[in-house]
């Protein structure tokens, strides 16, 4: 399979993914939450294709809604990062000299501490909920966006268009906008798949660690979480279908970082 078809196959499975889960209140036909002790550790059959956990919930609901919130988390998770990441970098790599060497060095002692490290004892020292899952994953994870904001930006400002920009006067937010982070979209765009993959990673961590994602909502770290039990009891299927789901959606993701990284050498 050419890199062109891997790539439409990745982005077609991560926008079913994404449609699925976004309308899941519309395709599912059982709420998350709702027990029924009659059904309980039904394996998969018509009337629950992916089947039923400990508590009699729909493991295919429970799978699609809690699609939602992880994806959810990973995604204002890495806007966040990124955010963060463009203007530290932006400013290290647009002024250089001391600033630039001094935000380095600041960003390399804090590439030395493990963010996983980090992220659980503030998760734990928070006692778990999404939004400060949200905004700590954010805040660990735009290390990698701000490196390679600022080396794009310290190579484009070697540029003779954008030398010529300063010389006739140019605002810096213009050349900023319009001559730098414009030419550096393509490697933006690579980081920040990473980060996402990895978002997604940290929650499913944190919430199988039963610090991430309060218990009571679905998400694909609960649903691992719980099923830790349930394959003990021979429910195999409870932990399955969300395994292969987050293994693929993150292979998914990488794939396509990949392949840009490739395509980008290739030029």
């Amino acid at each position: 399979m050419s890199t062109h078809k891997k790539q439409m196959f990745c982005w077609s499975f991560l926008l079913v993914v994404f449609l699925v889960t976004l309308f899941s209140s519309y395709l599912t036909p059982y709420d998350a939450n709702t027990m029924n002790m009659s059904e309980v550790y039904e394996s998969p059959n018509g009337s629950h294709l992916f089947g039923t956990d400990h508590l009699g919930r729909d493991v295919l609901t429970r799978l699609i809604q809690g699609g939602k919130v992880t994806l959810t988390v990973a995604t204002v998770a890495t806007i966040l990062s990124f955010i963060i990441g463009l203007i530290y970098g932006g400013i290290s790599g647009y002024l250089g000299g001391v600033l630039d060497t001094v935000m380095m060095r600041i960003v390399e002692v804090l590439l030395t501490i493990p963010s996983i490290l980090i992220i659980l004892v503030c998760q734990a020292f928070m006692q778990g909920n999404i939004w400060s899952m949200i905004l700590i994953i954010g805040l660990t994870s735009w290390y990698t966006t701000a490196r390679m904001i600022r080396t794009e930006f310290l190579k484009l400002n070697q540029m003779e268009f954008v030398q010529m920009a300063k010389m006739i006067g140019t605002p810096s937010w213009k050349i900023i906008l319009d001559h730098l982070l414009r030419n550096s979209i393509q490697a933006v765009f690579v980081v920040t798949l990473f980060n996402f993959a990895g978002a997604i990673f940290v929650e499913v961590s944190l919430s199988f660690l039963g610090i991430g994602v309060p218990p009571a909502v679905p998400s694909w770290g609960n649903m691992l979480y719980h099923a830790q039990s349930d394959f003990i009891a021979g429910a195999w299927w409870i932990g399955l279908f969300p395994g292969l789901l987050i293994i693929f959606t993150v292979l998914a993701i990488n794939m396509i970082g990949s392949s840009s990284i490739k395509a980008k050498g290739g030029q």
